[in-house]
């Protein structure tokens, strides 16, 4: 096997997790930030506790798949970032608010909380909850 392989390998185990560990797991289309907006963003995420990461889309449906979860095998198409939160709602409401802010740049496409996928409109109400 190519070192190129098992480094891949490595990578899908640490997504599966983050997933594991996450209360909630938040696919993002993100296209044209100036680096200024994507610092702000991250920086936003980082206060409220967020992993913000960007992986391929393969090696996210391939950690999904080693847990026995294919709901996302559509929406893991094009630009895709990834915000693992540590609790239900601290992600959703900073992706909602980033796709109020920048609009057609930042989209929800869906989620995984609790078990299951949550549509766009489940994390716009997961948004609306207040924290814990």
């Amino acid at each position: 096997m190519s070192a190129n392989f098992e480094a891949k390998k490595v990578v899908v185990e640490d997504i599966k997790g983050k997933i594991q560990n996450a209360k909630s797991v938040i696919f993002v289309k993100f296209n044209g930030l100036t680096v200024a907006e994507d610092t702000e963003l991250r920086r936003e995420f980082r206060k409220n506790n967020v992993e913000y990461k960007v992986y391929k889309n393969t090696l996210i449906r391939k950690a999904f798949e080693s847990l026995g979860i294919t709901d996302f095998n559509d929406d893991l198409n094009g630009p895709t970032a990834v915000a693992f939160g540590t609790d239900e709602t601290g992600a959703a409401k900073v992706i909602v608010d980033a796709a109020k802010k920048y609009q057609d740049k930042v989209t929800v496409k869906s989620a995984f909380v609790d078990g299951a996928r949550v549509d766009v409109n489940g994390v716009k109400t997961l948004a609306a909850m207040p924290s814990k």
